[in-house]
Formats: structure tokens, C-alpha cells, sequence
């Protein structure tokens, strides 16, 4: 009996820690089991396989790359944003105390 907990703890920790070759087949094999949807299962095992063929990684590593770029982009524009802002703060300060200082002469 204990060898089996021994076992089963093991296997239990390849499989949750994702260590399993075949991931890809783990998604839709839930989804048959929980909604019985073979269609959907097929589908997405298909779609995982050519995303996976096409890039050379997984799904969810995919987009969170995808993701991670876009977030990039959107880090460098609001950067460029801020610098044009504060540069043009502080020409308007310089425009403004130098227009001052032409009232007074």
C-alpha cells in the first residue's frame, strides 16, 4: 500500500508541475470530460498543434509572449509620451519667464 502512495505522489508531480510531454492533449481531454464537447476538443488540439508547428511553442506561451511585446510597445509610448510632455513643459516655463521679463524692459 505504500508503495503505491509513493507512486501516485510522483506521478501526481510530474503531471502537475508540467513535465508532460503531451500538454497539448491535456486541454481538450478536459474539455471532453467536462462538457463532453468532442468538436471543441478536436478543435483545440488542432489549433494547438498548428500554433505549435508554426512557432515552435505552446499556445499559452504564445500569447503571453504576444502579450509581454505588446505591453513593450505600450511601455515606450507612454515613456515617449512623458518626455515629449516634460520637454514641452519646460519650454513653456522658459517661454513664460522670458516673456516676463520682456514686460519689465
Amino acid at each position: 500500500m505504500e508503495i503505491k502512495k509513493v507512486i501516485f505522489g510522483i506521478s501526481a508531480g510530474i503531471l502537475l508541475s508540467g513535465c508532460v510531454q503531451s500538454s497539448a492533449m491535456l486541454g481538450p481531454a478536459i474539455t471532453i470530460a467536462s462538457t463532453g464537447n468532442i468538436s471543441q476538443a478536436g478543435l483545440t488540439f488542432i489549433t494547438n498543434k498548428a500554433v505549435e508547428e508554426e512557432t515552435g511553442m505552446n499556445t499559452v506561451s504564445y500569447v503571453s509572449n504576444k502579450i509581454d511585446e505588446k505591453n513593450k510597445e505600450n511601455k515606450i509610448k507612454k515613456d515617449f509620451k512623458n518626455l515629449v510632455k516634460n520637454n514641452f513643459m519646460k519650454t513653456r516655463e522658459k517661454l513664460v519667464l522670458e516673456d516676463q521679463s520682456n514686460i519689465f524692459n
